[in-house]
């Protein structure tokens, strides 16, 4: 891969600040990941989430899935300590435009209808990170470092 566009890719002109939006989103998504790779905190793990999602339409489920997991665990453990905050931004941003779309907009905006507010605040907090990126405290700044 290019150098120029890693070192892009990890830039960041943020300050402090986007600690202490990365710290907690990261928390809830990796929550929320391993609900459904490894069924903790409640969750049903990859077969029983598998199995959800291909009953709503996203086939095929256990990929999907896999996917999703995949995506809010890995995620949230890159915004957690700041490495390749962009993309995992990117990524986390698509998933939670999937979970609104597919799941949540048609009972509206309220989380006490299954809406998708709790949703749409994870969306804002990523497109926000994709744009910032790290900030400050972050392996980004090690990465962009090495790189020269």
């Amino acid at each position: 891969m290019n150098i120029t566009l890693i070192k892009k890719l990890v830039s960041t002109n943020a300050g402090y600040s986007t600690l202490a939006l990365r710290l907690p989103i990261a928390i809830i998504f990796m929550a929320h990941g391993a609900q459904k790779l490894f069924g903790l905190f409640g969750g049903y793990g990859l077969e029983g989430t598998g199995q959800w999602m291909a009953s709503i339409g996203l086939e095929p489920g256990y990929y999907m899935a896999l996917l999703a997991g995949g995506a809010e665990f890995l995620g949230g453990i890159a915004l957690l300590i700041g490495l390749l905050v962009r993309p995992a931004a990117l990524m986390l941003s698509i998933t939670m435009l999937v979970a609104i779309f597919s799941v949540h907009f048609a009972n509206g905006l309220f989380m006490s209808n299954n809406g998708y507010e709790f949703g749409l605040a994870l969306l804002a907090a990523s497109v926000s990170l994709m744009f910032s990126g790290a900030g400050k405290v972050a392996l980004d700044n090690v990465l962009k470092q090495r790189l020269g």
